[in-house]
């Protein structure tokens, strides 16, 4: 599958800077864009070729309601060979949660470095793409709460799975199951692979969005997604409809400004808001299903 990569190049006062990024990453969501990054001057964003509309995009950007700002942005193509040699190349550093796990650059890290690592939850990633390796506080935070819940027994659903990080860290410790799903061909295999490199068992991934939900019969104890706002207020229907009395959710990928809309259609499906992380403007939500 290609993507398109969003480049916006934002100037404005330093008292406003978070509350532009937040708008665009709003307008950029609503666009087509299901992934973003936080750039030294401004935010990146990925769309699947095809699915950004620019002309909406341009039009967002001509009515944009906080004065004093200036934005400009290129488009250009992001095939997945392109990411796929960037990060092979880059790599990145170990990412260490509440000092119980540590995600790891499988790739550049010898048998004995990973060994010497101290936390009893290791996780060696080889990564497809930015999203996924533990860089990004939304997958930081979806990790904090998976490492403080206690998860031993319990089934999981990773929507959105991307590198598998989700499901191999519930899976981890003490998870008895996962079932991921992605709509790239190559995630789902990527998490697969990183699934095996971990010794990880008990993973199924599944090819396609949330309509892949309906040939699952089985239902989860924690369903987990760290995915864009739009995205989540799409699938969260199809998601509870996997989740009995007492489920948990965890929810990551949107900024604390979005979260009157999410948990707005949270509480209309039936959820109960049992926690809350927020790191540099990004949120994290839980919640049970009563």
């Amino acid at each position: 599958m290609k993507y398109i990569s969003l480049h916006l190049h934002v100037s404005c006062q330093d008292d406003i800077r978070q509350t532009v990024l937040d708008l665009l990453a709003d307008a950029a969501g609503e666009a087509g864009c299901d992934s973003f990054e936080t750039t030294s001057d401004g935010i990146n964003g990925y769309a699947v070729k095809g699915n950004f509309n620019r002309e909406a995009f341009s039009a967002q950007l001509m009515s944009f309601p906080v004065n004093g700002v200036k934005i400009s942005y290129t488009i250009e193509d992001a095939d997945d060979q392109d990411w796929n040699e960037t990060w092979e190349d880059a790599g990145f550093s170990p990412i260490i949660i509440d000092d119980r796990i540590v995600v790891y650059d499988a790739r550049h890290t010898t048998t004995d470095e990973a060994e010497a690592f101290t936390q009893p939850c290791r996780i060696g990633i080889e990564a497809r793409n930015a999203f996924g390796t533990g860089t990004h506080e939304t997958t930081q935070m979806v990790l904090q709460t998976l490492a403080q819940s206690d998860l031993k027994g319990l089934s999981v659903l990773d929507c959105g799975c991307g590198t598998g990080i989700l499901s191999i860290a519930a899976l981890k410790l003490g998870a008895k199951e996962a079932t991921g799903y992605d709509i790239d061909e190559w995630s789902v295999e990527n998490a697969i692979h990183n699934a095996g490199l971990n010794g990880v068992t008990d993973f199924k991934g599944l090819l396609g969005d949330a309509t892949v939900l309906q040939s699952i019969s089985e239902h989860f104890d924690i369903v987990v997604a760290n995915i864009n706002r739009n995205i989540l207020l799409n699938d969260l229907q199809a998601m509870v409809l996997k989740m009995d009395t007492g489920s948990r959710m965890i929810i990551s990928g949107f900024y604390e400004t979005d979260c009157p809309l999410l948990t707005t259609k949270a509480l209309s499906l039936g959820l109960r808001e049992s926690g809350r992380k927020t790191q540099n403007s990004w949120c994290c939500l839980s919640f049970i299903k009563d």
